[in-house]
């Protein structure tokens, strides 16, 4: 096994595995941890709107920095409308998802300070740079029910606020950017409204803006997502990272067994091979013939010489007795 393991390839392999594994464990602990984030903001939200209204100028004051764990938290104004200076904020969508504006009109209080005020979306016009069609302001004094907000900024929201834009629209809903239009003192942040006492005739209201929680965004900046989400993902990045050993063992075991078959196969084929000797050089591939090459007779004497030779023979001897 360490002959394996130590191979160049098997080392790279192993690097890359745990490599796998630190990866997807850190991308858990991403998730897990912004559960833990959106429970917590959840958590708070849920204390912020059920807490008892207040008026909003004792949570805020011009040019103040409100602490996030305000947001949401319900806040009542009373005083009268400024249509002069409402306008309206680009790219915002309804509950449907449909693209439009917020129309947002200043409320000048009792106290004489000025509180911006989100009335609702609205639908665009055919000609995307026209002011849309906006309802009647209501007139008189009112007093608003709504939700606390804080000033919207590219930082908060990642909208990026552009110039340029036709007359009365913006991109973001900030009572800095506004301070500079009114001659009223302007409440840091902007009311978000829920209701209105007296209530609005027919004609006087916008698509009131959804509270968090619902399908659709409260607001632009920072709104609440991925609610149920971050948990499952960790879970699942985890059990991805613990899939990675089963994988690396499973290639590793396929690679024994490739090596145990390459060891095998020259063992299988020896007793074939020792089974048939090799046949003697020369030897005919045909079975059945005879692989002795044939050895040249010897010149046999001659019957008739032999035979002619006895009478000479005999000739001579018998002419010898006589003698």
């Amino acid at each position: 096994m360490l002959r394996v393991l130590l191979t160049r390839r098997w080392i790279l392999l192993t690097l890359l595995f745990v490599a796998l594994i630190l990866v997807m464990g850190r991308l858990g602990l991403w998730q897990y941890h912004r559960y833990q984030q959106t429970k917590h903001s959840n958590h708070r939200i849920s204390l912020a709107m059920h807490a008892k209204p207040v008026p909003m100028g004792t949570l805020t004051h011009p040019g103040a920095t409100l602490p996030g764990g305000e947001r949401y938290r319900p806040v009542t104004a009373t005083g009268h409308y400024d249509p002069a200076h409402q306008f309206v904020v680009r790219r915002r969508t309804n509950a449907d998802g449909t693209l439009g504006f917020f129309l947002v009109t200043p409320l000048i209080t009792t106290d004489g300070d000025a509180v911006l005020v989100n009335r609702g979306w609205i639908a665009p016009a055919d000609d995307a740079a026209a002011f849309p069609a906006v309802p009647r302001t209501p007139t008189g004094t009112v007093t608003l029910t709504g939700r606390l907000q804080l000033d919207e900024t590219t930082r908060i929201s990642g909208i990026r606020d552009v110039g340029g834009l036709p007359p009365r629209q913006f991109m973001l809903i900030n009572s800095t950017q506004q301070a500079k239009k009114l001659s009223e003192p302007v409440l840091s942040g902007y009311l978000e409204l829920v209701r209105t006492s007296p209530a609005l005739a027919k004609g006087e209201s916008a698509e009131q803006v959804a509270a968090p929680g619902s399908d659709s965004q409260s607001t632009s900046d920072m709104a609440v997502v991925g609610q149920g989400v971050h948990l499952p993902y960790a879970i699942q990045w985890w059990l991805f990272a613990l899939m990675v050993p089963v994988g690396w063992y499973i290639l590793l075991r396929q690679e024994f067994k490739e090596r145990r078959k390459k060891a095998a196969a020259p063992a299988v084929a020896a007793p074939a091979a020792a089974a048939a000797p090799p046949a003697e050089p020369g030897s005919p591939e045909k079975p059945g013939t005879s692989t002795e090459p044939s050895t040249p007779a010897e010149p046999s004497t001659p019957a008739e010489s032999t035979t002619s030779d006895e009478p000479s023979t005999s000739a001579g001897a018998e002419a010898t007795t006589r003698t």
